[in-house]
């Protein structure tokens, strides 16, 4: 008959609280039970068993800063971390009941410093994250606090130990001047007179304390037209303003200047100037193309459509007038009608014997008082025969009075002999230039 097999239970108290911070190299317990029958008579039987407890850490223990106060220095300007502050706490490091949370609750109302844990030490990494100015603060006080991750647990509270203060010296740094206003504005006409004034920048030190005295020169000034008072600061033309100059954008010339203090070493302080340039008529305008070909024979007496540019803004532009210089041509040889406010055409009245003609044609533009120019237009009479431009053999004739009366005079079949010669007179507000120079600036235009 088998025997029956009977149960027993055994309850394991615990005569104190187990502290996990005593038992952190070997978080468990192992205990070895023994049963014994027969009431535990010694006639009786006995078996073991062994009882494994693994301790659960409890948040039981608050972090305390190791000393209540913490000094450090930095300069101002400077950014980074300025201290590590430390802490210790008896529970388990792999457990948020271990890992700290600072934070800054008193003496950062601009919110120049940030706190954040090293998660490899626990330590508190206090940094500067808007730089600090000496002249308005010298020193700064923080409160912090630190709590943990896990709440603690009921019977347990943070104390006086888990605050800490600290004391921040900034140290006083060299600073740069600084302009006021930043970028200077100034508005001019593009031809005031070499030596006129601008205006008068001004500069102030930071470092208020150090009574340091400025002084001021020049950066950059990519065309060499400005000048600065190193004391005062005032600042002159060296040379004629120009709208139309490759350095101004947008009619807007840009200018760098320094102010330097009396520091040691000095400190330096960069400042902008924008020109704005206003338009003056300053510029005469060009004529393009300046070659031209035409048959000996042509039917068609249309020479070239001429077009016509100006560096200069409206108004002191379009619309030209052209017109062919009157006083070195005669009027039964050529003709320019207008096209529009930009184009004219040149045409012949009659046939001309191959050659190279050299036409003086003035343009003028709208400006008050308006700008003109003469440029020579080369037009090549050709020869057109069997469908073939020939204009190699032709040879060049200036348009000289008596030259073009005497060509006019042959086509009309009149016997006249011309033994004077017409020379140019100088127009006010013109200016001469030759076809190349024309030519580069329609490239530039």
């Amino acid at each position: 008959m088998a025997s029956e097999v009977k149960l027993a239970y055994v309850q394991i108290s615990f005569r104190s609280f187990l502290d996990m911070a005593r038992t952190l190299e070997n978080p468990k317990y192992e205990l070895i039970i023994e049963a014994q029958d027969m009431a535990g008579l010694d006639v009786g039987l006995t078996g073991t068993a062994t009882a494994t407890i693994v301790i659960d850490d409890k948040n039981d223990h608050s972090p305390k800063f190791t000393k209540k106060e913490f000094q450090a220095t930095v300069e101002e300007g400077a950014v980074g971390v300025i201290v590590n502050l430390t802490v210790e706490d008896k529970d388990d490091p792999t457990t948020g009941a271990w890992r700290a949370a600072y934070t800054i609750i008193n003496g950062n109302p601009g919110q120049s410093f940030e706190i954040h844990t090293n998660p490899q030490t626990n330590e508190g990494m206090l940094s500067v994250v808007k730089p600090l100015d000496y002249e308005i603060s010298a020193f700064h006080t923080l409160l912090i606090k630190v709590e943990n991750e896990d709440p603690l647990v009921p019977d347990v509270s943070y104390g006086p130990s888990s605050t800490a203060t600290v004391h921040i010296t900034v140290l006083d740094v060299n600073e740069g001047p600084v302009f006021y206003p930043d970028p200077m504005m100034v508005t001019k006409k593009e031809n005031i007179s070499v030596g006129s004034v601008l205006l008068t920048v001004k500069a102030t030190d930071p470092d208020s304390l150090q009574h340091q005295t400025i002084r001021y020169s020049v950066y950059k000034d990519p065309a060499g037209w400005l000048n600065i008072n190193p004391i005062n600061g005032t600042i002159d033309t060296t040379a004629v303003l120009d709208r139309e100059s490759p350095f101004v954008h947008n009619s807007v010339y840009t200018a760098l200047f320094l102010a330097i203090d009396s520091g040691n070493p000095p400190a330096t302080g960069t400042g902008t100037l924008l020109i704005t340039l206003e338009e003056v008529n300053d510029n005469a305008p060009f004529i393009y193309p300046t070659v031209a070909e035409v048959c000996d024979d042509a039917k068609n007496l249309s020479v070239v459509i001429l077009g016509a540019s100006d560096k200069d803004l409206h108004p002191n532009t379009d619309p030209f007038k052209f017109e062919i210089h009157k006083q070195t041509v005669p009027d039964k040889v050529w003709k320019i009608s207008k096209i529009n406010n930009t184009h004219a055409l040149v045409s012949l009245l009659q046939n001309l014997n191959k050659a190279n003609y050299n036409l003086p044609i003035m343009v003028t533009d709208s400006g008050k008082p308006p700008m003109a120019n003469i440029t020579d237009l080369r037009v090549q009479v050709c020869s057109c025969k069997n469908s073939k431009v020939d204009c190699n053999a032709a040879g060049t004739l200036h348009l000289s009075l008596g030259l073009l009366l005497l060509l006019s005079l042959i086509s009309l079949s009149e016997h006249q002999m011309v033994t004077s010669a017409a020379k140019r007179c100088p127009t006010p507000n013109v200016m001469s230039a030759n076809a190349e120079k024309h030519d580069a600036g329609l490239e530039q235009a």
